[in-house]
């Protein structure tokens, strides 16, 4: 005869919840993370834009420089600045609500600012900088990245003075580490004419992060608008089939530029999308 061993109820809910919690998308199996950019909520303090990642069931953030802490935390502004004491109370207050903060960006600094720059990312315990470096800095920028062991992703704002095409990103970075790489923007590329798949294609190896959204053109053809992602003009779809064949596996940033009083439910749409076309291509 054989004997079982009645487990107790409590150790049976449990693991459970336990088997729940560890559940993973396919995206997350993926090695891909969705991210918020915390510019999306510019109008608001840090606090509250890391209660709205949250609300949102993401777990990272980017935080834009100079956002106002809000809060308990009070008036100062997110950036090297900060005093020990603010930086320890920032990343509590984040983990008690299960986000990390991964990266800071889009980052410009002079010469002699980039070594604070370095020494903040790596108190707060974040994994790369969003950058646009000045092209003379480049080789403090990649010594400072080697040294502290921090990713540096190149950003791509849509103006003609910027890494705005990606053949000026590879002419400044191709021949350093591969720790440096790009922090795209699929929507500036668009905006500046630049199609993001073949520039995706381009920078292959070298995509640490990707600002996601998907822009419509107006009917008079004068800017294009964020919208719902698989709503707009990029291809979100094609763009995440392509990074899925470069076995890509990194940051997902959503920078929501609309609606900016309450963008949460066009963001929790993308999410939606972004989550149901990752089951069907991964």
């Amino acid at each position: 005869m054989k004997y079982y061993k009645i487990l107790p109820l409590s150790f049976l809910l449990i693991s459970f919840i336990s088997g729940c919690a560890t559940t993973r998308t396919n995206a997350e199996k993926q090695g891909w993370k969705l991210s918020l950019q915390s510019y999306t909520f510019h109008r608001f303090s840090l606090v509250e834009a890391i209660d709205k990642t949250n609300e949102l069931g993401v777990q990272y953030i980017e935080v834009f420089p100079h956002q106002k802490l809000g809060g308990n935390l009070g008036d100062d502004k997110f950036n090297y600045s900060l005093d020990p004491e603010k930086r320890k109370a920032i990343l509590t207050y984040a983990k008690s609500k299960n986000v990390k903060i991964v990266s800071t960006g889009v980052m410009r600094a002079k010469k002699d600012e980039w070594e604070k720059v370095f020494d903040f990312a790596k108190d707060m315990g974040m994994e790369y900088i969003s950058a646009e470096p000045e092209p003379d800095d480049w080789d403090l920028v990649e010594e400072l990245a080697i040294k502290n062991k921090i990713k540096v992703a190149v950003h791509n704002h849509p103006s003609e003075s910027s890494y705005w095409n990606p053949d000026i990103l590879l002419g400044s970075i191709q021949h350093r580490v591969n720790s440096i790489g790009a922090c795209l923007d699929v929507g500036h590329y668009k905006r500046m004419g630049v199609e993001p798949l073949p520039a995706i294609k381009k920078l292959k190896g070298r995509i640490v992060s990707i600002h996601m959204k998907d822009i419509l053109a107006r009917e008079d053809g004068s800017k294009y608008d964020d919208v719902v992602w698989g709503n707009g003009e990029l291809g979100v779809r094609e763009i995440l089939e392509e990074l899925k064949r470069q076995n890509f596996k990194g940051y997902f940033t959503i920078e929501y530029e609309a609606s900016w009083n309450n963008n949460i439910p066009e963001i929790e749409k993308s999410i939606e999308y972004f989550n149901k076309i990752s089951d069907i291509i991964l």
